[in-house]
C-alpha cells in the first residue's frame, strides 16, 4: 500500500491524541449533571476547539483532492472523516432535527466523494472501530479513553469475528455437502465460535457499566446528517456474517419482506467483500433443506453425526440471539430508557425508528433465530422438529 499524505497522517494523529482528549473533556463534563442527557449549553468552548480544528485538517485533505491510495486508504480516511462528524452528533454541534443540511459542509462533501467512490455509505461503519481499526503502539481509534468504551469495542470486534468464523464454516460446506466427511469438522468450528460469541457476550453483560455506555459511549453511533441526507448509526450486526448464518442454518428466509428489507438496509453499512457474500447467500439454499432432503438417509452414521452437529448449531445460534436481546438490549437500552428525561426520548436509538419499534422487530429476529414456535411469523420450529424426529 501507499504511504499516507502529509495530510492524512496529521487528520489521523489528531484523531487519535487532541480529539479524544476533548471528548473525554466533554464527557467529564456531561457526567456531572443531574441529567446526564443534556449537552446543551455545556463545554461550549471545548465544541467550538473539537468542531474548527477537525475543519480545519478536512478542508486541507478537501483541498488535495481524491489521491488514489487505493480501497483501504480511501476507507479508513472515510472513517476519521466519520469518527469527526460522529462526534460532532454526539455534542450536538450538528443535530438532524434542526437542519435540512449538515452544517459540516467540507466533511459531507469529502465523506460524499469517498463513500461512492468505493461503494460505502458516507460515515462511519462498525468496521471503522472493529475489523478495519489499525492499531498504532497497541492502541486503536476510539472516541474517547474511557474503559467502558473500550470493553465495549473490545467484545464487539471479539463477538464480530467470532460470527465470521462460523459464517465461513459453513460456507464451506456448501461445495462438499452435507454428508461428506469433513462437513463434520467444519460445523465443530462453527459450533466453537458461537461458543466464543456468547462467552463475549457474558463479558460485556458482567463488566460494562449501563449509565457509561448509555451516557458516554452509545450516544456517538446516533444517526447524523451527510449534506441533506440523514445516515443511521452503526450497528454491530453491520457485517455479513451473522446474516450468513442465519441463512444458511435455514433459521431466515431472504425471500421474506421484513427480513430481505433488513438486508437491503444494511448493504452500505457493511464491506464491499461482505455485501458479496451476503449477495451470493441470498441465492443459496440453505443447510436445512440439505438435511430435510436427507431424511432417507437417516440410519446412516454420517446423518445421526452431521444433523446432531447442525442441531447444536442451530441451537447455540438461538441462544445467542436470546442473550443479546433479552441481556444486552434490555440491559442498557431498554431499561435506561425509563428513567431517561422526556425530551431525550425521540434520540435514543441508533437505528432512527422510535424505540418501541426497534425493540419489536428485535424480537421477532430473535425468534427466528431461536426457531420459536409462532404463529405471527414464519419460523423453523416445525424443521428442527422434523429434524430432531429423525435422530435415534
Amino acid at each position: 500500500m501507499k504511504h499516507m499524505t502529509l495530510n492524512v497522517e496529521a487528520f489521523d494523529e489528531w484523531l487519535r491524541t487532541r480529539f479524544v482528549e476533548l471528548n473525554n473533556q466533554l464527557e467529564a463534563l456531561y457526567w456531572l449533571q443531574t441529567d446526564r442527557a443534556n449537552v446543551q449549553g455545556v463545554g461550549e468552548d471545548l465544541k467550538q476547539q473539537l468542531e474548527s480544528e477537525g475543519r480545519r485538517h478536512i478542508a486541507a485533505l478537501l483541498e488535495e483532492g481524491n489521491t488514489d491510495e487505493g480501497f483501504d486508504a480511501a476507507f479508513d480516511l472515510l472513517g476519521n472523516v466519520g469518527l469527526y462528524m460522529a462526534a460532532c452528533r454526539r455534542h450536538e454541534i450538528t443535530e438532524p432535527s434542526r437542519e435540512t443540511h449538515s452544517p459540516l459542509v467540507e466533511a459531507s462533501a469529502l465523506a460524499m466523494h469517498i463513500g461512492a467512490s468505493i461503494g460505502v455509505t458516507p460515515r462511519f461503519a462498525t468496521a471503522h472501530l472493529t475489523t478495519h481499526n489499525m492499531a498504532r503502539g497497541g492502541k486503536y481509534k476510539r472516541f474517547t479513553d474511557l474503559d467502558d468504551e473500550r470493553l465495549f469495542v473490545d467484545y464487539n470486534t471479539k463477538g464480530i469475528l467470532a460470527y465470521k468464523r462460523a459464517a465461513d464454516a459453513l460456507l464451506k460446506i456448501l461445495p462438499l455437502g452435507v454428508s461428506h466427511p469433513i462437513t463434520a469438522d467444519l460445523l465443530k468450528v462453527a459450533r466453537q465460535a458461537l461458543q466464543d460469541v456468547m462467552d463475549s457476550n457474558s463479558t460485556l453483560f458482567h463488566e460494562l457499566d449501563t449509565d457509561r455506555f448509555f451516557y458516554c459511549v452509545r450516544p456517538y453511533y446516533k444517526p447524523y446528517r451527510v449534506g441533506s441526507q440523514v445516515y443511521r448509526g452503526a450497528n454491530a450486526g453491520d457485517f455479513a456474517g451473522i446474516n450468513v448464518i442465519d441463512m444458511l442454518l435455514g433459521l431466515c428466509h431472504a425471500n421474506e419482506q421484513s427480513y430481505s428489507q433488513m438486508l437491503v438496509d444494511k448493504f452500505l453499512y457493511m464491506m464491499p467483500e461482505d455485501q458479496a457474500i451476503l449477495r451470493d447467500c441470498m441465492r443459496r439454499t440453505s443447510l436445512m433443506e440439505h438435511f430435510l432432503r436427507a431424511t432417507g438417509s437417516h440410519k446412516d452414521a454420517w446423518y445421526q453425526e452431521n444433523v446432531r452437529l447442525f442441531l447444536e448449531v442451530c441451537e447455540l445460534h438461538g441462544q445467542t440471539a436470546i442473550q443479546h436481546h433479552d441481556q444486552l438490549v434490555k440491559k442498557y437500552i431498554s431499561e435506561p430508557s425509563v428513567n431517561m428525561e422526556q425530551q431525550h426520548m425521540a434520540k435514543v436509538t441508533a437505528s432512527g425508528p422510535p424505540l418501541h419499534v426497534l425493540i419489536g422487530a428485535l424480537e421477532k429476529l430473535r425468534d427466528r433465530r431461536a426457531a420459536i414456535r409462532r404463529s405471527d411469523i414464519r419460523t423453523a420450529w416445525n424443521d428442527i422438529a422434523c429434524l430432531k424426529a429423525s435422530l435415534d
